[in-house]
């Protein structure tokens, strides 16, 4: 399996909530703000600004640990939501579809999805704690000033 094909898969899933999350909302509402990447600091944001907010040696070398160890989890869960895609697409195929089966296996698409995001905020959580308030506040003001993605 390559990462191009787990982005499509992923990206497929985002367009399918999309079409159906879509339908009532207006057409010129602005971006939401989110409030948990908000309150917290992805890996990048930190290690791209580590001089400016004055990490430590400590600081450093616990961020690069917790980089590793989440990248592993990381590869294991691609790993499992690319399987449990396949096997939803091919369910999915099917004619008739059996829908006791597929809405199972969706299940299990939804859970290694589900798992990724808890990774994902479970090391930004690790992160901020590692940080001292001025750190934090500094990261903040960095953050606005930065233009968005």
């Amino acid at each position: 399996m390559n990462m191009n094909k787990a982005k499509r898969t992923s990206g497929w899933i985002f367009a399918i909530g999309l079409l159906f999350l879509g339908r009532g909302l207006p057409a010129q509402q602005p971006p939401a703000q989110d409030p948990v990447a908000e309150a917290l600091f992805p890996p990048d944001l930190v290690m791209a600004h580590q001089k400016a907010i004055g990490l430590d040696e400590a600081q450093r070398n616990f961020l690069r640990s917790e980089l590793l160890k989440t990248q592993t989890r990381f590869t294991e869960l691609q790993w499992q939501l690319q399987d449990n895609m396949e096997t939803l697409v091919g369910l999915l195929k099917q004619n008739p579809v059996d829908e006791t089966q597929a809405l199972a296996q969706l299940d299990k698409v939804l859970g290694s999805e589900r798992e990724i995001k808890r990774a994902q905020i479970a090391l930004m959580v690790r992160i901020k704690n590692k940080l001292t308030p001025e750190q934090q506040a500094r990261l903040r003001q960095l953050r606005s000033e930065s233009p968005p993605h």
